[in-house]
């Protein structure tokens, strides 16, 4: 995608017209289409649309206010939840993190390398061990210890930060701490986690090592939205990998902490790139 594309997407109640009211409004001001994937849930009776585009004509609104005031009339036509950007706007977040390094380090690479579609405002960590690596990329590092007394007042000041860096997301990089259901429900649909573990397989602490106790021949990771229900939230993206009898709690460590940076990267960047729907407890995610 370029300077000039936009992004719009829509998710509402299956009704016929959608597509054609979409590509119709588009036709009308000379907006060309990129991209468009669409999907129909039969089960739920939602629809959800994705159209990247540009101007392809002297009859497009030269003005972003003009663009999504001409589509207020078929979005109300259709009852459509519905958001409208440019594509070279990325979202904001706030990683945090607690001792391990190899999520957090994968994602400010990728910042550093222009590779990761949503800007990184600030780094929060329950301890100081990556306050060095932090600031090495020029990014703030916030300290913010949690105990079982301090748990709301660290969560406020989670939020507080967020909202002083205008940061549309959270990003749990291996943040080895239960979030509050209350702190989970303020924040839904805007937390990203990743679990080391193929959910919902082997959900909760040590799955390691009770996949080595299992014999298992498949480790993996997974990336979801957070929920006040541990482990549950909508899955965004996943991976294996191959094991065998041979691989050690060690082993399996090693390779997992490989896929868990991967899928948080490929969960972050679909989310970024404004792929993601959330679907009741699962996900529309366009390719």
């Amino acid at each position: 995608m370029q300077a000039g594309d936009w992004i719009l997407t829509l998710t509402c109640g299956d009704r016929v017209g959608i597509v054609a009211g979409v590509s119709g409004f588009l036709a009308d001001r000379d907006g060309f289409i990129l991209d468009s994937q669409q999907y129909a849930d039969l089960d739920t009776g939602r629809f959800f649309m994705r159209v990247v585009f540009r101007a392809g004509g002297d009859r497009f609104p030269d003005d972003d206010g003009a663009l999504a005031a001409a589509f207020a009339p078929v979005a109300a036509r259709f009852d459509l939840d519905w958001s409208l950007s440019r594509a070279e706007t990325r979202p904001r977040a706030i990683i945090a993190v607690s001792k391990g390094s190899h999520c957090l380090a994968d994602l400010l690479h990728r910042r550093a390398s222009s590779a990761l579609a949503m800007d990184i405002a600030g780094v929060v960590s329950n301890h100081d061990a990556l306050r060095d690596m932090v600031e090495w990329h020029g990014l703030p590092f916030h300290h913010l210890p949690v105990d079982a007394d301090s748990r709301e007042r660290q969560e406020a000041a989670i939020v507080a930060l967020m909202d002083e860096a205008r940061a549309d997301y959270l990003i749990l990089a291996r943040y080895m701490q239960i979030l509050s259901e209350g702190f989970a429900d303020r924040l839904a649909g805007r937390c990203i986690n990743i679990h080391h573990s193929f959910l919902p397989g082997f959900k909760g602490a040590r799955p390691y090592h009770r996949a080595h106790d299992r014999g298992v021949k498949l480790i993996g990771a997974t990336a979801h939205f957070v929920t006040g229900d541990l482990d549950e939230g909508p899955i965004i993206e996943q991976a294996v990998d191959r094991v065998d009898h041979r691989a050690s709690v060690d082993d399996m460590i090693r390779i997992g902490r490989d896929i868990e940076a991967q899928v948080l990267a490929r969960a972050v960047d679909a989310v970024g790139t404004r792929r993601v729907f959330l679907n009741g407890n699962k996900t529309v995610v366009f390719r």
